[in-house]
């Protein structure tokens, strides 16, 4: 079974190459999965130094001239690029017989979205109030999303893991972030669609009243704000229509048709440049981050809310990356089966061995063992810099089981 570690080239500088490589082959993983392109944290990184690690927005790399020459958005440069630090993993791992694949953060980028307000997102409301996410309705994202994807994938990678490659969601990527006012979750999903004038537009394209949608979302959470009591249950399309209407329904399943054209668009690019795409979807993390149990909806089947049509892109992606962030084995199995039915491409588990969904080996093996079971052609695991020893050495042992 193919297998995986995620890490980030912080982790690789502040150990050392070959001491990350030794550990690493030791717990018998296929490969690396490598953060060329990533995003603003502060990780509290156990065994590296810094014990604090804070990570910039993005490239670990020069980007090439000929990609981005013209482009209005070009991708921040992380300190030390110019070591080239992915050229020397790519040397390394080759010669262990390890594979590398290029982690891209597509479309978080609060560099890029402070500097140019008007490619990010705007609610309902009319507020462009979330700096990190950039719209991928807007056609400077998009040209920016095709030359990253490219970009990546010129680094010698065997594939680009893509990640945040499709809408976001609305109380995500914003440092102290503070809301005291109870929403729910449906509250919070209206609250979080774009109605930019290219979210519009297409919409309307579609034969959706988008103005009609952008005024029933205005008036349901702007009640809320005001006072009303807040939606509660969780997402799904008949509660929501039920809730904010036919036409709000309409035009959130018009943003899959926004997601698709463009994945296709940076898998083709990325074909072109003699790799291939993972896309990964995030609803998985979006459910079960916090603490590992995800409400009872299943991932693959609420992956429409961030304009994932898995059926659409198990035609036009080699890979399916999907983040199984949940303590049970019965619920990863659940989840990897229901992805399994969209698509008959690879796909690709991706655990955490450590908190907070795994207390002991034994529980990541029955995990590993569930995925398998279930059609996962392979068990990534996240991430080598965020998880003590202990916890990592859980690895070899659930592969092997």
């Amino acid at each position: 079974m193919d297998s995986s570690l995620y890490v980030y080239v912080e982790d690789v500088r502040g150990e050392g190459l070959e001491a990350v490589l030794d550990r690493i082959t030791g717990y018998g993983v296929a490969g690396l999965t490598v953060a060329a392109a990533y995003r603003r944290a502060r990780d509290v990184t156990p065994h590296s130094r810094p014990r604090v690690t804070v990570r910039g927005d993005g490239v670990h790399f020069p980007p090439p001239e000929d990609l981005f020459d013209g482009l209005r958005l070009v991708p921040p440069v992380q300190v030390g690029a110019e070591e080239e630090p992915l050229a020397a993993l790519r040397q390394a791992t080759a010669e262990r017989g390890l594979k590398l694949h290029g982690w891209t953060v597509f479309l978080e980028n609060t560099t890029l979205g402070t500097a140019n307000p008007d490619v990010t997102v705007r609610n309902c409301f009319g507020d462009r109030g979330s700096p990190a996410e950039l719209c991928p309705s807007n056609p400077d994202v998009r040209r920016y999303a095709v030359a990253l994807g490219r970009a990546v994938a010129r680094q010698g990678v065997d594939s680009v893991v893509a990640e945040a490659l499709h809408f976001g969601t609305f109380g995500c990527g914003y440092q102290n972030e503070r809301c005291f006012v109870q929403l729910g979750p449906m509250d919070v999903f209206l609250f979080g669609l774009c109605f930019c004038d290219f979210c519009i537009r297409r919409a309307a394209d579609l034969g959706v009243n988008a103005e009609v949608a952008r005024e029933e979302c205005a008036r349901i959470v702007g009640g809320v704000l005001d006072g009303d009591s807040p939606a509660q249950g969780e997402v799904t399309r008949a509660a929501l229509t039920a809730y904010a209407g036919p036409e709000v329904v309409s035009y959130a399943r018009a943003r899959s048709e926004v997601v698709t054209s463009l994945v296709s668009e940076v898998s083709a690019a990325v074909t072109a440049e003699g790799s291939k795409l993972v896309f990964l979807d995030a609803t998985g993390a979006a459910k079960g981050y916090m603490d590992g149990l995800p409400p009872s909806g299943l991932s693959a089947h609420d992956s429409w809310q961030l304009g994932v049509d898995l059926v659409a892109l198990g035609d036009l992606v080699p890979s399916l990356g999907v983040l199984v962030y949940a303590r049970d084995a019965e619920r990863v199995a659940d989840d990897v089966v229901a992805y399994r039915r969209s698509t008959g491409k690879e796909l690709r588990a991706v655990l955490r061995p450590g908190m907070p969904d795994t207390d002991s080996a034994e529980r990541l093996a029955a995990k590993v063992r569930a995925a398998r079971a279930a059609g996962a052609d392979a068990v990534d695991f996240y991430a080598y810099g965020l998880m003590p020893y202990p916890i990592l050495d859980r690895i070899p042992g659930a592969l092997s089981g």
